[in-house]
């Protein structure tokens, strides 16, 4: 079969610009070109390097197959077709619904009954042609013995031969059958880059411009600054939110920072094992633990230019258990606002997926958009629901060993740029290769709040509630709550005043210590865990106040 030439890549993309290519003109938010420029069409546009190179290296190492991981189909795509170019291959492409057609060429028509898995690969095996043949769906079906069989027919195939042919195994399904676990290298395709966020960028605003639906104004320093307000997403969910931004107000400048934020906050929340919060000034303040506050101030100026000039290491990270409702959660996002960086909230207990790979899948998505995001402040919430089996006798099939192992692998060998901070009430669930020294920078507990700090938090609350300390006796309500934790305290605070709503009369002291006394405290309904959990701690974990 005559393959063709292999096509070339998008315009920008490891090639000179094909013509009619119109490049948007970034310092004036215009096109570049005459009366014909609204003729001419938007291409996806993909980073040269990275993962084209990485794939480039694979083909060029004869490896029968790859399996490209990942939920991007047509950036997948649009990479594989530079690598074809690059290498001078045809790229073969191939679904279920049309069978296998060669890309580019101008002719897509697929071969004759070539749907069908395995015809489609005996079909590949008969053929003659070097070249580059992208399976979509393949992965799917690889639970089909028949499929299987085929499929390593053409791997002998293709090793036996001195031809440079490459099945790509295009998915999001992870893992493989045993028979090709050995003879297939796994690619995980990680999260764009900021050459394809500024690519899409252009294609965007070159689309907006063309169809004059919005007026485009960015100077090139400014598509820096929307090129970091995209990190984490897919290039389709960066497409969409510059989309959407400027269909709101037909107009896409830095004015729309913050409304991308919060399209990220919900694209990257809509999995379920992620929560993102763009940099925030809220005025959310943290009674008492003084000693946390002391170890942060210290370790910030870790991230600093001075630190880096004398090799001092930037800060990993902190683990703070202790009892509920104490502040460890408040303390997490109190960290990223005074900081200044974005948090990235992991849900531990979410990261389990019914379907076998699927978990430590979402736990590497969750680790890669917290990167990608950098300087940022990662944090794991009740990290023990994940790691709590993470055990060689757990029943779980190993799973949860996995998770562990993709954990502290990426705790020890991620680079600068993501501060974690791990949250554990359950601390007798948390295997003891996380709590190994060096793991963490500080391993901190939190314990139930003392006479000061239970005055400082009720301040706090009050205040914020727009009610006046002074008009009260907070040392009646302070000796009153002996033994509360925080959020207790907080309830004290609400449900005082919601009484006093309902029987229109003023919030006093009697009020508010009549709301203590009604509360039985975690203190007295679980007194026996708070007591090993403080036995367990001291000697081993900083107390985070004085």
């Amino acid at each position: 079969m005559d393959a063709g030439r292999p096509v070339s890549p998008a315009p920008g993309y490891g090639a000179a610009p094909a013509p009619g290519w119109l490049p948007y003109d970034q310092a004036r938010g215009t096109m570049v070109g005459g009366p014909d420029a609204a003729e001419a069409q938007a291409a996806p546009v993909t980073e040269v390097f990275g993962a084209a190179h990485e794939l480039v290296t694979l083909v060029n190492s004869r490896y029968a197959a790859i399996a490209l991981e990942t939920d991007e189909e047509d950036r997948a795509m649009a990479i594989l077709d530079d690598v074809g170019w690059q290498l001078r291959l045809p790229v073969f492409d191939w679904t279920m619904t049309r069978g296998l057609v060669r890309r580019g060429g101008g002719d897509e028509h697929p071969m004759y009954q070539t749907a069908d898995a395995a015809a489609a690969l005996a079909g590949i095996h008969e053929m003659r042609t070097e070249a580059i043949y992208v399976m979509r769906d393949l992965r799917s079906q690889l639970g089909n013995t028949g499929v299987v069989r085929a499929l390593r027919d053409v791997l002998d195939e293709f090793q036996a031969s001195t031809r440079r042919s490459t099945i790509i195994l295009l998915g999001s399904e992870p893992g493989l059958p045993a028979a090709l676990r050995e003879r297939v290298p796994t690619y995980p395709l990680g999260l764009p880059s900021d050459e394809e966020y500024r690519a899409t960028l252009g294609v965007v605003a070159q689309a907006l411009t063309l169809q004059r639906s919005a007026d485009v104004a960015l100077t090139p320093l400014d598509h820096l600054e929307v090129v970091a307000a995209l990190r984490g997403l897919t290039l389709a969910q960066a497409r969409q939110v510059l989309q959407h931004v400027a269909t709101v107000d037909r107009r896409l400048d830095l004015d729309d920072l913050p409304r991308i934020a919060a399209l990220k906050a919900r694209a990257l929340s809509d999995g379920g094992v992620l929560e993102y919060f763009p940099p925030s000034d809220d005025t959310a303040q943290l009674g008492g633990f003084e000693r946390l506050r002391a170890w942060l101030d210290r370790a910030r100026v870790g991230f600093s230019a001075e630190a880096k000039a004398m090799n001092l290491p930037a800060p990993k990270g902190i683990l703070l258990t202790g009892v509920q409702g104490c502040g460890k959660s408040l303390a997490a996002k109190v960290i990223a606002r005074e900081w200044g960086m974005p948090l990235v909230k992991l849900d531990a207990g979410r990261i389990y997926d019914k379907y076998v790979g699927e978990s430590e899948k979402n736990l590497r998505r969750a680790l890669a958009v917290a990167e990608s995001l950098s300087p940022a402040v990662l944090w794991i919430d009740e990290i023990e629901k994940a790691l709590s089996q993470g055990s060689a006798d757990s029943n779980d099939g190993g799973v949860s060993q996995r998770i562990l192992g993709t954990l502290l692998t990426w705790m020890s060998e991620r680079t600068e740029g993501v501060f974690l901070v791990a949250t554990a009430n359950d601390i007798f669930g948390l295997p003891p290769e996380l709590l190994r020294k060096g793991r963490f920078d500080e391993l901190f507990f939190v314990d139930l709040p003392s006479p000061a700090e239970r005055d400082a938090i009720l301040r706090i609350h009050l205040q914020l509630r727009r009610q006046d300390p002074a008009a009260l006796s907070l040392r009646g309500i302070v000796d009153a709550t002996n033994g509360f934790s925080g959020s207790e305290l907080e309830q004290v605070v609400v449900g005082t005043l919601l009484g006093a709503l309902q029987r229109r009369v003023p919030a006093d002291t009697t009020a508010y210590i009549a709301e203590a006394q009604a509360t039985v405290p975690l203190s007295r309904s679980r007194a026996e865990d708070i007591a090993r959990l403080r036995q367990l701690a001291t000697g081993r974990f900083v107390p985070v106040s004085a």
